[in-house]
């Protein structure tokens, strides 16, 4: 049937990075989220111009927003965002191989950093503390990728550790 219907277009691709340090520990940005007044842990994220190159964007957000860069990068999922009301698609990259590099950020930010286990951030996802849908999303594809052996064997098993021991 003939309707209106709205849709939200976006010029940026949502980036998000999940940045994995040698012994499984992540990144974690912590930041105070406008539309629902509260304060979110989420992995680096933001954008880049539809068109132009995604993994640069990701290489710019991690040094914004954590002050790294990294060496290996990994193109880890494609997802569409609030499909139902606007065009927003996205990539997640895993990074590792992670090095300190002279961040920029946003002015308009105020960002907390905290470096936790890839399992504790795990766990809180699944416990619902963490509910950024693409640092859930991207939280489960990476354990998902360890476990079916899509990342580095070392990398993979320092992810998996819990209280030293592996799953």
């Amino acid at each position: 049937a003939r309707t209106l219907y709205g849709v939200v277009g976006f010029k940026n691709l949502a980036i998000g990075i999940l940045p994995v340090f040698p012994d499984g520990r992540i990144v974690l940005v912590g930041q105070h989220r406008f539309p629902l007044g509260d304060y979110s842990w989420e992995i680096p994220e933001g954008g880049a111009p539809v068109g132009s190159d995604p993994l640069e964007g990701a290489r710019r957000e991690l040094a914004e927003e954590a002050g790294l860069q990294a060496g290996e990068w990994i193109e880890a999922l494609r997802f569409q965002l609030s499909n139902s009301i606007s065009d927003e698609r996205g990539l997640g990259f895993v990074a590792w191989d992670l090095s300190p590099s002279p961040g920029r950020p946003d002015p308009t930010e105020a960002l907390a950093m905290a470096a936790v286990s890839f399992m504790e951030a795990l766990e809180l996802a699944l416990a619902g503390r963490i509910q950024d849908l693409i640092t859930v999303a991207m939280l489960f594809r990476a354990y998902h990728m360890a476990c079916e052996g899509q990342l580095p064997g070392p990398l993979a098993h320092a992810m998996l550790a819990r209280n030293g021991e592996t799953r």
